[in-house]
């Protein structure tokens, strides 16, 4: 049995008019391309707000801590200045100022002859500072033990 056209419809109909009860291609074709373009979208959305963070990583651990922690914050808050500022503090290098410190304090620690990361003056009894014996890093930078208990600079 063939389906005849209303006589008040056009005889040429366009491609894209699915008959009725069969699957409406155009429709699927475009629902399968809005889902490729929004994972995409999605997907280079969070690549370029993670390039702080992706730029921070290389930097020192507080450093990159703040810069999530900014990134996050951009994230929720919708207020893209604190992802500026998580881009501009990744990019500025910070000096490492807790290693020089770090390293003064030991140095010091050891001209006052307190063990280093030790107690302080006040805590250790001064007889005890005094009589103590050289440690091994002391021995190995520029001192030497000869019998007698006398030391004696050396040029290592």
């Amino acid at each position: 049995m063939a389906a005849e056209i209303h006589p008040v419809a056009t005889h040429s109909i366009p491609s894209f008019i699915t008959p009725p009860g069969e699957t409406d291609v155009l429709m699927v074709i475009t629902a399968l391309f809005l889902l490729v373009v929004v994972v995409s979208f999605g997907l280079l959305f969070l690549r370029l707000h993670t390039l702080p963070e992706r730029m921070a990583h290389r930097a020192h651990k507080l450093q990159f801590e703040i810069v999530a922690v900014l990134g996050l914050i951009a994230l929720f808050t919708h207020m893209h200045i604190f992802w500026v500022a998580g881009l501009l503090l990744a990019l500025i290098e910070i000096p490492d100022f807790g290693g020089w410190l770090g390293r003064i304090a030991g140095a010091v620690e050891r001209i006052a002859g307190i063990k280093p990361g030790g107690a302080s003056s006040e805590d250790t009894p001064d007889d005890v500072v005094r009589d103590a014996p050289p440690t091994q890093a002391k021995m190995s930078h520029g001192t030497s033990r000869r019998s007698g208990g006398s030391k004696e600079l050396t040029h290592a």
